[in-house]
């Protein structure tokens, strides 16, 4: 049987609400996590603040003001050529505090803009429900995931959305990277994923484990909900792949490689296979977890199993075994490796394209789903020239690379791919550096780290690179970009 990438294939790109709307206090929008989110850089981890205080810069305040520019934005998408657009509905707009009994009809409203002009030149709007930024109210309030009432509330959330949304968007996720959690010592990933600050003396890992149930409850609750409200909903989940190879084929690494995949991928299948695998219950009874998961819970994981599997893939990781060759217990924070056969980037993620394919392979071999590819792409740092052009030829390098793999994924292997949509398909505040001169784009936004620059946007040789891609349906992945800025531009 031949494969081959779709007619309909999604082509398109991907953001987040909270690093590119700004408008971070109006028209009724309550505070976000991500708004008491300090800017950071490369080697400054971002602070969290206890609420906005005064003389701290949190860069996701103002963004890209993608709020009061979104038409001139989905234009420029559009001229890519864009088949659908990635975003998320902040929680905050329409529930400012997230424990609210109605809804903020302005916040609601806004969408209903943005997806209609989306789809007014035929752009399929791809929604992911909580990324990185519910109410901070809930954290303060209820103790973020921690609290089981948090379902009922992310629920009354979800089913405004799907209500709202039934005949506008048919493609939604609903947690963002839920399983970045995994490395639960970092307290930006507990926060981001699930509202939650370690206490003094508390067991941070079970905490993590007790948020992630409710996550997951919430999740097949979701789906099932969604299903009802319309039958043509795909809803998938979200997960941060970064396959983790064996430093070595030493069985004692491939046993170490193996429970790491384990650990940082279960919330995967919990979501598709609807309950937890054997090896994490085995681990939690070790522990005396005691974790509250009922009954009713374990049914409810298995009626709201996902559609398809939503990923996002931007490296590869490896691990090698340590002293203890008998629980083989991964922590992300001390048992990964340096691979030497594959590059990094300036922020020290590594960069490895074959990597992608064998993690599409993984997946399909495991749940046996669709997949979308959500997020991929290079952050660095772009050059402005003296006539204003940018020349991105690494990105363009590094994206064809990807797709190359992931045409094979699809051609060889027969992977079933709905779309691919590169992250930050304009230049955006980073998640987890709070910077903006860390750029994804194909479209270049003057901003500084400070918050200083017009805000004009400019397009990248990439964006015409793309471009040639969209239309050619993945086949003409040849060039740089640069040719086709030129006779854009008159620049030649």
């Amino acid at each position: 049987m031949s494969h081959t990438l779709p007619k309909n294939f999604l082509w398109g790109g991907a953001v987040a609400a909270h690093q590119l709307e700004g408008a971070w206090d109006v028209a009724g929008k309550g505070v976000s996590i991500a708004d008491i989110m300090t800017v950071g850089s490369a080697t400054q981890p971002r602070q969290i603040t206890d609420g906005v205080l005064p003389g701290k810069y949190y860069p996701n305040h103002k963004a890209i003001d993608f709020y009061d520019r979104y038409k001139d934005d989905v234009k420029l998408f559009a001229e890519m050529g864009f088949k659908c657009f990635r975003t998320s509905i902040a929680w905050t707009r329409i529930f400012p505090n997230g424990d609210e009994e109605e809804p903020n009809e302005a916040g609601l409203q806004f969408y209903d803009d943005l997806f209609d002009e989306c789809l007014k030149y035929g752009i399929e709007p791809v929604v992911t429900l909580s990324h990185f930024e519910m109410p901070f109210h809930l954290v303060k309030e209820y103790g973020g995931w921690r609290n089981r009432k948090l379902i009922d509330f992310f629920m009354r959330f979800a089913e405004v959305c799907f209500h709202r949304y039934r005949n506008k968007v048919k493609y939604w996720m609903t947690f963002n990277e839920i399983n970045n959690q995994t490395n639960y010592e970092n307290a930006f990933s507990l926060m981001t994923n699930s509202g939650i600050m370690p206490r003094p003396g508390e067991d941070a890992q079970k905490a993590m484990y007790q948020a992630a149930h409710y996550e997951l409850v919430a999740s097949a609750k979701a789906v099932e909900l969604g299903h009802t409200i319309n039958k043509d909903f795909q809803i998938g989940n979200m997960i941060a792949m970064c396959p983790i190879y064996p430093l070595t084929p030493q069985p004692e690494d491939m046993m170490a490689a193996e429970r790491a995949m384990e650990t940082r991928y279960w919330f995967a299948d919990v979501q598709c296979n609807g309950q937890y695998p054997n090896w994490l219950e085995a681990f939690q009874d070790a522990h005396h977890y005691d974790l509250d998961i009922t009954d009713e819970d374990l049914e409810q994981l298995k009626r709201g199993t996902v559609d398809y599997i939503g990923f996002s893939y931007y490296m590869s990781f490896a691990t090698k075994a340590g002293q203890d060759t008998t629980e083989y217990e991964f922590n992300e924070n001390t048992d990964l490796v340096k691979n030497p056969y594959v590059q990094a980037s300036e922020w020290g993620w590594q960069v490895d394209p074959v990597g992608l394919r064998y993690a599409m392979n993984w997946m399909n071999d495991r749940y046996h789903l669709p997949q979308f590819i959500v997020e991929n792409g290079l952050g660095a740092r772009d050059e402005v020239t003296a006539d204003g052009r940018i020349h991105d030829a690494y990105r363009v390098d590094y994206l064809r690379k990807h797709i190359e793999q992931m045409k094979a994924a699809v051609e060889i292997d027969g992977v079933q791919l709905l779309g691919y949509t590169p992250w930050g398909c304009i230049d955006l505040v980073s998640a987890g550096t709070g910077q903006m001169e860390k750029r994804y784009g194909f479209i270049y936004v003057d901003e500084n780290d400070q918050g200083e620059g017009t805000l004009q946007r400019s397009k990248k040789d990439s964006f015409y690179w793309f471009k040639q891609v969209i239309a050619t349906n993945g086949e003409d992945l040849a060039g740089d970009g640069r040719q086709a800025a030129d006779a854009d531009l008159g620049n030649k």
